[in-house]
């Protein structure tokens, strides 16, 4: 009998700790998420996002100025 007693008393406690792990899981998430891969971006992200690959070498003048005309519109 006392064994029982002694199981059902740490089920219940490992219940309740679970149970609160669980509750400030929910409450504080682990930081902030990273954007999706299709999230829309800002003109001003992606036109420094541009400016970079432009420099560094990644992009043509022709390909920089048509991807510059259509961040714009």
């Amino acid at each position: 009998m006392m064994g029982w007693g002694l199981t059902w008393m740490l089920l219940s406690w490992g219940g309740v700790i679970l149970l609160a792990v669980w509750l400030i899981t929910v409450l504080f998430p682990a930081g902030p998420q990273p954007p999706s891969g299709n999230a829309p971006q800002s003109p001003e992200k992606a036109r420094d996002i541009l400016d970079q690959r432009y420099a560094r070498g990644e992009l043509t003048r022709a390909q920089y100025d048509e991807m510059r005309r259509t961040i714009g519109q």
